[in-house]
């Protein structure tokens, strides 16, 4: 064998599987065990961690729906005492009732500052409690209990928010160990905000310890919670329970982790980290999460030693496994090798001319049906596809670039149909308005429009057609023409909605509808006629009492029925009022948990905007939206329009 031959052979695939397996062997029974050992137990803490994970949040979840629905109580108590007047009757008829209907509540105050409810009275602070089953009433506040210097009362006062209290034993009110949810509240006197005292609701920590004694893990895995100041609330270890600390406990053994891990557990941090367990004297890992609502942690213990005792088993049967596998694989490596490398060599080179661009190469014809006859068959299919895609690609590229630019072109013209300069009417005073859409596609079905019928009166509409894409966008764009071609001073909203309607069920072949609301402002006197072919009602802002949603008469969407009916309604906004149109692309728009924004939402989200004209109130809504969404993609159009009614100037 020439010196040549036996370099080609030292190259060839087949020998250098060969030296790599037997190299490799050596590598794979020594590092077998450990790889197994380190993987296996990676495998095991990443299961118990996602046990313990779901362990743990479920049940702080059930703790914090016990916490929220306690913190509505004092809540919706507060909004009474601040709105409402009432005389010592009616206040402690409402505390009682409050502490009946709502079991998990141990008892509530009222407490009063001081002079505040009675100009000669230091003290007044009813306080209803449950006692072996019966509702009791104390009178909280003498010498002895001056509860205006307690924490529940001093802190949320100088903070002048709601907060829950640190776990304590309440001396001389429900004589048990209980957190307090404190929320303060004021009356306005004079023109000025005046603190009143705080409402108070009481949790007994006797059902916490139940609900996390139940937690169990393995043979002697336990759950414990501490405070906002790591003071231990529940643990296996009674002693311990409103005496220690995990900080104490941290110190007590010099352990800098612990204290880490304390420090992260009382400021809302959730993780799974190896820490000593001073209580059971073993080496464990610990899950902790927070309880948002009171700021305190949970935490789960469980031991490594029960939760590595089968791994070593395993690893013994995992290397005697593998070793034998490894020497079977090693022989048919061996037999295969000759046989396959062949083919695959010219497969190689031809793949490499392919590579250079010559798809002219003639390929070996494959004989085989096994793999390599596959892969040939596969090569020349290739090839061929790839002579075929070359030529496609410069036409389907000019295709795309050309429906590309028809999309955009479309949705210049569609968005021209629509008003968008503002102010659109800078000479007029008496009134103010905003619009703005988004649509889903590149062109959309949603539309808005606003004009002058007069000099004392705006017609406007909002719509969304059934549908996205360009037959929505043309079905909008002839309903828009339509209505404003209709609409003229004189004729009533559900007029101008029973023409449109009739027109657009002329040869709807194709039965596309679109719902409308429009409505025409006297913008001199107030007076706003309206009425509605099934969109969602539209959002009134008033100056005075803030937003309610609007009342507006049934009618089916337009395009359907030729003989639908329509109905005009009338109010009068006052200066300042706002009203809000807005299409279901805001309300039904989701975030990644498929969860929609909703009616509800959108009421509360522009209940607390400091509205100072039409363009903030839009503005910040589709924040609103987009925050809610969080960057997922739009599923649907988004229209708005808000106009302000300013006064007859």
């Amino acid at each position: 064998m020439s010196t040549a031959q036996k370099k080609n052979r030292t190259g060839s695939l087949a020998f250098k599987l060969s030296l790599f397996i037997l190299i490799g062997t050596t590598c794979i029974f020594l590092s077998a065990f450990f790889y197994n050992y380190y993987f296996t137990r990676k495998i095991v803490l990443k299961n118990v961690e996602e046990n313990a994970r779901n362990l743990t949040l479920a049940t702080v979840n059930k703790i914090e729906t016990i916490l929220k629905g306690t913190e509505k109580v004092p809540q919706n108590l507060v909004c009474y005492l601040e709105k409402t007047n009432y005389n010592q009757k009616e206040l402690l008829q409402m505390l009682e009732g409050a502490v009946i209907t709502n079991h998990e509540i141990f008892g509530s105050a009222i407490a009063f500052e001081p002079y505040a409810f009675d100009p000669a009275s230091l003290y007044f602070a009813p306080y209803f409690y449950r006692e072996k089953g019966e509702i009791k009433f104390n009178l909280l506040g003498s010498d002895t209990y001056r509860y205006f210097v307690r924490d529940w009362y001093i802190i949320p006062k100088e903070l002048n928010k709601p907060i829950w209290s640190e776990p304590y034993y309440d001396e001389g009110g429900g004589n048990i160990i209980m957190s307090t949810y404190s929320v303060p509240f004021n009356r306005i006197v004079k023109g000025n905000k005046k603190f009143m005292g705080v409402v108070t609701a009481d949790i007994s920590l006797e059902w916490l310890v139940d609900i996390v004694s139940k937690i169990s893990l393995y043979q002697s895995g336990y759950a414990f919670l501490i405070s906002q100041n790591g003071l231990f609330i529940t643990h296996p270890d009674k002693s311990l329970i409103m005496r220690e600390s995990i900080f104490s406990i941290a110190e007590a053994a010099d352990d800098l982790n612990l204290r880490k891990v304390g420090r992260d557990m009382v400021r809302g941090g959730e993780g799974f980290v190896s820490i000593k367990s001073y209580f059971t004297v073993k080496k464990s890992w610990m899950y902790y999460a927070p309880l948002p609502s009171v700021g305190w942690s949970m935490g789960i213990i469980l031991p490594e030693q029960e939760l590595f005792a089968d791994i070593k088993k395993l690893n013994r049967e995992v290397l005697i496994i593998g070793s034998s596998g490894f020497i079977l694989l090693l022989l048919i490596i061996v037999l295969i090798s000759s046989t396959i490398t062949k083919p695959l060599r010219i497969l190689a080179n031809k793949a490499t001319e392919i590579a250079k661009g010559n798809l002219n190469v003639e390929l070996p014809v494959a004989k085989s049906k096994d793999e390599v006859g596959e892969l040939s068959r596969s090569f020349e299919n290739m090839r061929i596809s790839l002579k075929e895609y070359i030529s496609n690609l410069a036409e389907t590229t000019a295709a795309k670039e050309r429906i590309e630019s028809e999309l955009k072109i479309a949705r210049t013209i569609q968005m021209s149909f629509l008003p968008k300069l503002f102010p659109p009417f800078p000479d007029k005073k008496e009134f103010e308005i905003f619009a703005t859409i988004e649509p889903a596609k590149e062109v959309g079905g949603d539309l808005y429009d606003f004009f002058l019928l007069n000099e004392d009166h705006i017609f406007f509409s909002i719509g969304d057609v059934s549908g996205k894409g360009v037959p929505a966008a043309l079905f909008m764009a002839v309903t828009k023409t339509l209505m404003k071609g209709i609409a003229g001073y004189g004729i009533e909203p559900a007029e101008v909605l029973l023409k449109v309607n009739q027109e657009l069920c002329k040869d709807n072949d194709s039965m596309m509808f679109v719902t409308v609301f429009c409505g025409i402002l006297n913008f001199r006197t107030g007076e706003l006629m309206f009425s509605n072919a099934g969109h969602n009602p539209p959002i009134i802002i008033r100056s005075e009492q803030g937003a309610e949603w609007l009342q507006v008469p049934k009618g089916i969407f337009l395009g359907v029925m030729e003989d639908a009916v329509y109905k005009t309604e009338r109010i009068f906004l006052n200066q300042g009022d706002t009203i809000f149109l807005y299409t279901d692309g805001v309300t039904e728009a989701m975030n990644k948990d498929q969860i929609i924004y909703s009616d509800n939402r959108l009421e509360s989200t522009i209940a607390k905007i400091d509205i100072a004209s039409p363009d903030v109130l839009v503005k910040e809504v589709m924040q609103s939206v987009k925050n809610f969404t969080g960057g997922e993609t739009q599923s649907d159009d988004i229209t708005m329009l808000a106009l302000q009614f300013k006064g007859g100037l």
